[in-house]
C-alpha cells in the first residue's frame, strides 16, 4: 500500500526559505512575522481569521479587485524590491 506523503516537500522548501529571509529582518519585524504565524497556525484547518485592524484593507482590495483595478507589474516588482523578496 503506497502511503500519502506527511508533508508537500515543494512547500516546505518555500516555508524554509520564507524563514530565512524573515531571520534576516530586524526585530521589529520578525516579531510581526511570527506573531502571523503564530495566528494561522492556531487556526489550524479552520479559515483563518482576518484580525480586525486589516479587515478594512483586505475588504477594499476585494472592492477594486472586483472593479477591474489591479496595478501594474512595474509597481509589484518595485514593492517586491522595497519588501527584498522576489517572486515565487
Amino acid at each position: 500500500m503506497l502511503r500519502k506523503p506527511l508533508y508537500n516537500v515543494p512547500m516546505m522548501k518555500i516555508l524554509e526559505e520564507a524563514i530565512e529571509k524573515v531571520r534576516k529582518l530586524p526585530e521589529e519585524r520578525q516579531a510581526y512575522a511570527a506573531e502571523v504565524l503564530e495566528q494561522i497556525a492556531a487556526a489550524g484547518d479552520d479559515v483563518f481569521p482576518v484580525p480586525q485592524g486589516h479587515r478594512a484593507a483586505v475588504l477594499e482590495g476585494f472592492r477594486e479587485a472586483e472593479r477591474g483595478e489591479f496595478v501594474i507589474d512595474e509597481e509589484m516588482a518595485a514593492l517586491w524590491k522595497k519588501c527584498g523578496a522576489t517572486k515565487l
